[in-house]
Formats: structure tokens, C-alpha cells, sequence
């Protein structure tokens, strides 16, 4: 979650049920009958995005457009959120994420994918053990070199299993740094009367694009599972062949950096590109803090090179 989508986040509202000429729905069951539900935009090549945390397919609607000219983009939403509704289990595993990827892979015979964050390291996960891809971007995966934050995260499960949702808000920030900078400044207690003003305030919001927060923030025991699954098995991508091109944004935390210096070194045919002005929402809408149209002449560039 972006500093900006504090001010920006919508109200309830299902943005995959409108009439929008831009993109059409489809879905696909996963192995276990979790329903995969997907956008698609354009035509050409396929190029499957795997979105991060706290966000819908909404949030990448501009970046979808902007390169909908060059390629079918399959814009899915992740299990747990949006047109994949799946109650949160303790048994999940990123195997089951991969599986979702693979379904809508399977379905649409595409053979690229870009992952912003956990999606990412799905991203990767799945490129490793599916031969049908190809090529890969990763924008910023969450691997934390120096540890996980295991504590951290096992909080944060606790506060959402028990409705403390600003509690989970203070933790997820604090645990990804890439919130607005007083969540890494000023104690916890600080903090909870600043997150629940917030929530309340998202409660009377009327009903707009995005997804609400409160949901959000439930669905992010997925990603978090996605970091405790892979976040410290970096080198066990040593074995993965395929080209990668490895995006961040020049104003990102610098644990997501020294994620991406040792992907490119780990991957035998990775390349990185620092974007100058970006941050972890780079993706996104400009809405939202993001700069899609940067990051879609990245992907066009990678995916379709010119002779």
C-alpha cells in the first residue's frame, strides 16, 4: 500500500462488473476450485500480471491500458480479494498461488508474466517450476536478504484474526516500509489512534473504484505467507533459466534494493533497471502514486524488443 492510497482508497464496489469497452472478464477454476476471476485487455502476445498486496485488479488498470497495444494482458485477480473471493486458511502455501498463475496460464497459452511485490516472488516461484514461461519481469520482490521478519509477521496474523485491524495496518507498515515514513518513526501507540481515525474515516466513504481497505488488509495474510514460504530462498532461484528483468523505483526502501543486487547477481540471465522517481507503487495508477505508463515502456521494451 502506497502513502497516497490512505487519501485515495476507495469504498466497497465491484470494478470487474462494469461495462468498460477497455477489458473484458473471464475466469478459470485453480486446482483446488478456488475461481481465478481475470481482465483481459488488448491483443497480441500474452502477458499475465501478478498483482502485490492491497490492491485489485483496479490498481493496475492504467498500466493494463498502456501496454493493452502490444499484448493481451491477463489482469488476475489473486486469491483472497476481489473476483477470487477465498476465505484465508492456515494451510495456504505458495504452491497454491502458483497453481492459480498456472491455471489462467494453462487457459490463455501465455508465456510471460510481470509481478509487482509478493506477486513477484510468485512470479519467480512460478517461472522456476512451469516450463510454459518463458520470460519474466519482477518488480521489487519483498526477499529480505539480511532475515525474514517472522515475529512481525506472526503479529500481524494475530491482530487480523482478531478484528484488530488498525493494529494490522501499524504492522504491515512497519514490516514492509513502504508507507508513509511516521509509521517508521513514531512508537506503535502513537501510531493506533492515527490507523483507526483512518479505517473510520474509509467506513463512510461512498462506494468507489478500489477495493476497501479493510479487506485489504485481511487479504494480506496471503502475501505475507508468499514472504514466509520464499522471502529468505534466494539462491534457491539459481536454477532458473529464463531471462529476467528486474524493475525498481529509485525511491524504494533499501532492503528492496538489496533484494534486486542479489537477485541479479543469483540469476544466471537476470538484468536490473533502477527507475529514477519510482517507489514501490511504480505499477500502479497515477492515482495512487504510481507511474504505469514508465513501467509499461519497460515491459514493452523486454517483451518486444526492437531489431
Amino acid at each position: 500500500m502506497h502513502p497516497s492510497e490512505i487519501a485515495r482508497a476507495g469504498a466497497p464496489g465491484q470494478p470487474a462488473l462494469v461495462a468498460d469497452p477497455a477489458f473484458r472478464v473471464d475466469s478459470v477454476a485453480s486446482k483446488d476450485g478456488t475461481k481465478i476471476g481475470y481482465r483481459i485487455y488488448g491483443q497480441g502476445p500474452g502477458l499475465l500480471i501478478v498483482q502485490g498486496a492491497m490492491g485489485i485488479a483496479t490498481n493496475y488498470d492504467q498500466l493494463a491500458r498502456a501496454i493493452a497495444p502490444y499484448f493481451t494482458v491477463y489482469l488476475p485477480d489473486r486469491r483472497g480479494r476481489g473476483m477470487s473471493p477465498r476465505p484465508f486458511t492456515a494451510d495456504h502455501t505458495v504452491a497454491r498461488d502458483v497453481e492459480d498463475v498456472q491455471s489462467v496460464v494453462e487457459k490463455t497459452g501465455t508465456h510471460w508474466l510481470f509481478g509487482l511485490s509478493s506477486g513477484a516472488i510468485i512470479a519467480l516461484e512460478a517461472t522456476r517450476v512451469l516450463p510454459a514461461i518463458h520470460q519474466t519481469v519482477l518488480y521489487e520482490p519483498p526477499f529480505y536478504v539480511d532475515g525474514v521478519p517472522v515475529k512481525n509477521i506472526a503479529r500481524l496474523n494475530q491482530e487480523i484474526a482478531a478484528g484488530q485491524l488498525n493494529a494490522a495496518l501499524v504492522s504491515i507498515f512497519r514490516t514492509t516500509r513502504v508507507g508513509p515514513p511516521i509509521f517508521n518513526v513514531l512508537p506503535r501507540f502513537a501510531l493506533l489512534p492515527l490507523t483507526s481515525a483512518f479505517l473510520k474515516a474509509e467506513a463512510r466513504k461512498t462506494p468507489g473504484q478500489y477495493a476497501p481497505i479493510p479487506t485489504l488488509i485481511s487479504s494480506t495474510r496471503y502475501d505475507f505467507q508468499v514472504v514466509l514460504d520464499r522471502g529468505g530462498a534466494v539462491q534457491s532461484y539459481r536454477s532458473v533459466e529464463q531471462p529476467i528483468l528486474l524493475l525498481g523505483g529509485s525511491k524504494s526502501p533499501a532492503y528492496l534494493k538489496k533484494a534486486l543486487a542479489t537477485l541479479a547477481t543469483t540469476l544466471p540471465h537476470a538484468r536490473r533497471v533502477e527507475l529514477p522517481g519510482l517507489d514501490h507503487a511504480g505499477p500502479w495508477n497515477a492515482d495512487l502514486g504510481g507511474q504505469p505508463t514508465v513501467v509499461a515502456e519497460q515491459l514493452r521494451q523486454f517483451f518486444q524488443p526492437q531489431p
